[in-house]
């Protein structure tokens, strides 16, 4: 059914479909402006599948405002060196940037990396107990006079006057926002495992976001969860692997299989991996718009990226801070201020979607010109400069030049 404008004057009623790291952040931010809100999760218990998780400085600066910051510094990983891209070959390193300090020098905030779970961790003690519902799996949303009603499988309703849809990329509440255009398989996979330290070369255990390049084929990884473990992705082309899950299992001969070949340092660290997750990467266009009404979207139910930039958790941060904002700074009108939190934020969240799905042709090009003449760019190129528009941008700033705005 149509959904359209019902405004509240004595204040939203918040309902949030999706208790991951964006769904759990605009609860948090909710609370932080003196708004109710109630997470729907699905899962029984609150948890993210997956592994690790870069923590950049756009996102750490509004962890500290929720207070969470002291919880991420026990858990996470201060990045020493990020970008040190390496030659899939020979294991010839490329190029290297300084982060730490320097990170911390030009944007007030080092970059973290940490278990997904440790950061929904973080966001989950900014957000009061009681306002979480676990085993609701969101089916219908039907608009009343007195408000949205929410259906759930167990047959269980609520009521809100504003719907966050929060529930990723195969997002439910989408469905009564825009009507997406169908995924396209973008013909690769990424296969995800967790190394312990003990097991892995030492080179795998430093404080370094390593990024090995090949023709067709890239690997990430980095240590978290306190040095104990080392996380490894590694993209690939996915045959006729389609499936879009993080949970799906792969096979460990397949992974090593598709790296046969590489450097002896990188084939070391495969050997060390004991079990595989592995995934099929869809591509999506941007969507025609985030809000109808009194629904939105947030995270990857408005903008799925490739993880190419590391910037999926960090979005899903500033969407859930300026939503927050806006709805505290016009809670009478819910669907003004949800029209204004789109304004705000989809151009930012489209640039880095395009430019992710772009760096995709870039990782993985073939031995030849191309490839030398991008090795080349990479050693004069300076990535926290170059970044700095992605690392030294203000969510919450850019709410208030945009509540200025209009």
């Amino acid at each position: 059914m149509p959904i359209t404008n019902t405004p509240n004057p004595t204040g939203p009623r918040v309902a949030i479909v999706g208790g991951g790291i964006g769904g759990l952040a605009a609860a948090a931010f909710l609370h932080r402006a003196g708004i109710d809100a109630t997470v729907f999760e699905q899962a029984p218990a609150l948890a993210e599948v997956g592994a690790g998780v870069i923590v950049p400085p756009n996102a750490v600066r509004l962890l500290r405002r929720l207070g969470g910051i002291e919880r991420l510094e026990e858990r996470a990983i201060a990045l020493q060196t990020g970008w040190e891209f390496r030659r899939w070959a020979d294991g010839r390193v490329l190029f290297s940037q300084e982060l730490g300090q320097e990170c911390e020098r030009r944007y007030g905030e080092q970059c973290y990396v940490t278990h997904r779970a440790d950061l929904l961790d973080v966001v989950r003690a900014a957000v009061p107990q009681s306002w979480v519902r676990l085993g609701r799996r969101f089916t219908e949303l039907r608009q009343f006079d007195k408000g949205l009603e929410l259906t759930f499988s167990d047959g269980s309703r609520a009521m809100a006057d504003v719907v966050i849809g929060a529930d990723g990329v195969h997002t439910t509440v989408g469905h009564y926002v825009a009507q997406a255009g169908p995924p396209r398989f973008s013909g690769l996979c990424a296969y995800r495992c967790l190394v312990a330290a003990e097991q892995a070369p030492a080179f795998a255990r430093r404080p370094v976001q390593t990024l090995w390049l090949g023709p067709g084929h890239h690997v990430v990884h980095y240590p978290i969860s306190g040095g104990k473990v080392v996380n490894l992705v590694a993209f690939a082309p996915a045959g006729d692997w389609t499936r879009e899950s993080w949970s799906a299992e792969g096979r460990i001969e397949d992974l090593r299989a598709e790296f046969a070949g590489w450097s002896d340092e990188l084939s070391a660290l495969l050997a060390a991996a004991e079990r595989t997750g592995r995934w099929a990467l869809l591509d999506r266009d941007p969507l025609p718009r985030w809000t109808t009404g009194p629904v939105a979207l947030l995270g990857d139910a408005a903008h799925p990226m490739f993880p190419f930039f590391a910037q999926g958790a960090a979005q899903a941060i500033e969407d859930a801070a300026v939503l927050a904002g806006c709805l505290a700074a016009q809670p009478e009108d819910p669907v003004a201020a949800l029209g204004r939190y789109e304004s705000i934020r989809r151009p930012r969240a489209i640039r880095l979607q395009e430019l992710s799905r772009g760096r995709a042709e870039t990782n993985h090009l073939p031995d030849g010109a191309a490839q030398q003449a991008r090795d080349r760019q990479f050693a004069g190129e300076d990535p926290l400069a170059h970044n700095g528009w992605i690392y030294g941008h203000d969510a919450e700033l850019d709410l208030r030049q945009g509540l200025v705005g209009h």
